[in-house]
C-alpha cells in the first residue's frame, strides 16, 4: 500500500484529500505543521509527499529543501494556492517533483500521484481481496479460488469500487455514477441490475459480495 505524507493545516482540504486517496488504496497521514512532518519523516519514510505553502510555522518551500538535503529521491507535490508563474519556478527550484495548483480536482490529484510514482519506481500494484477473490489494478488482474475470472470493464469497475469500500454499504447510485456517468453513458438502474447478476455468476455467487435490499451491496469478510 503506498504511504503518503501530507502537511496541510486545513483540516477540510486535509480531510477530503485523505479520504479521496485512501478510496484508491492509498493510506495517508496528515501533519497540520512543518515540525509535525519532519518528526515523522524522521521516524518512517513515507512513498510519497503532499506539501501546502502556507502552514503556521513555517514554509513548504523550506520544508522541502530540508527533505531534498536529506532523502533526495523521496518524491514531493506541492499543493497551493500559489500559483503565479514566479511561484511555481521556486517550487520547482526548491525541489519539488510537480506543482498542482488550488482548487483541483481530487482525480486529477491522484492521476499525478500514480505518474510521479511511475517514474520514480515506488507505484506498487495496489491489490484487494475479499475471501477468495482478489484483484490486482496494475495487471488489472481478478482471480477467485486461484482461477483467473475475465470480467468486462463495468463489472471490473463494480468490483473494484466495493473491495475499495468493503464493510461499507455502496448504493445504487454511486455505482451507476461512478462506472457508467463518469465516462458520459447515462444508464438506467437495469443496467446495473443485470451487471451485478453477470458479476456474482462469474464470481462463483461469493457470500462476500451482499445485496442491501431497496439500497445497494456491499462486500464484507465472511467467516
Amino acid at each position: 500500500m503506498v504511504h503518503i505524507f501530507y502537511a496541510e493545516d486545513d483540516l477540510s482540504i486535509g480531510q477530503a484529500v485523505k479520504e479521496y486517496l485512501e478510496q484508491r488504496g492509498c493510506y495517508v497521514s496528515l501533519f497540520p505543521t512543518v515540525e509535525d512532518m519532519k518528526k515523522a519523516v524522521k521516524t518512517k519514510l513515507p512513498d510519497l509527499t503532499l506539501i501546502d505553502w502556507n502552514l503556521p510555522d513555517g514554509q513548504g518551500d523550506g520544508l522541502c529543501r530540508w527533505i531534498r538535503r536529506g532523502w533526495p529521491k523521496l518524491p514531493i507535490i506541492f499543493l497551493t494556492v500559489r500559483g503565479e508563474a514566479k511561484d511555481v519556478v521556486a517550487g520547482f527550484q526548491n525541489g519539488a517533483d510537480d506543482y498542482v495548483v488550488k482548487p483541483f480536482e481530487l482525480e486529477v490529484l491522484y492521476s499525478r500521484i500514480v505518474a510521479l510514482l511511475r517514474r520514480t519506481g515506488g507505484m506498487e500494484s495496489v491489490r484487494y481481496s475479499c475471501n477468495e477473490i482478489f484483484l490486482d489494478t496494475e495487471r488489472k488482474q481478478v482471480r477467485c479460488k486461484e482461477e483467473e475470472i475475465l470480467l468486462s470493464q463495468p463489472e471490473y469497475e463494480i468490483l473494484l469500487i466495493l473491495l475499495r469500500n468493503k464493510g461499507k454499504t455502496v448504493t445504487r447510485a454511486q455505482l451507476i455514477s461512478q462506472v457508467w456517468d463518469s465516462r458520459g453513458s447515462f444508464v438506467n438502474d437495469n443496467t446495473l441490475t443485470v451487471a451485478m447478476k453477470r458479476l456474482r455468476e462469474k464470481l462463483h455467487h461469493p457470500a462476500c459480495l451482499r445485496t442491501v435490499r431497496s439500497f445497494g451491496y456491499r462486500m464484507e469478510e465472511r467467516v
